[in-house]
């Protein structure tokens, strides 16, 4: 597969759609161990499981745990796949 180089209009387009950079929090990255710097991600990603678990479990009483993982399960891939067609 050949590989195209991006323009400088191509390279615009897709800094364009990115949200400005947070020089303070690159601080605070670049300051952690390597191995380390991924805890933020992984906290947000359970803060976020935990808030759709709570919405769906009120949403869906009679639902298992089970049943309420799977629905958010279905629900990321769903906004994963939203997400990548935008």
């Amino acid at each position: 597969m050949e590989q195209k180089t991006l323009t400088p209009e191509d390279v615009s387009k897709i800094v364009d759609g990115l949200n400005p950079i947070d020089h303070k929090q690159m601080e605070l990255l670049a300051k952690m161990p390597p191995g380390k710097r991924i805890y933020p991600s992984l906290r947000a990603s359970a803060m976020i499981r935990a808030g759709l678990r709570t919405v769906f479990k009120r949403k869906f009483p009679d639902l298992s745990s089970s049943e309420i993982n799977m629905k958010i399960l279905d629900y990321l891939v769903f906004m994963d796949g939203k997400h990548v067609n935008a």
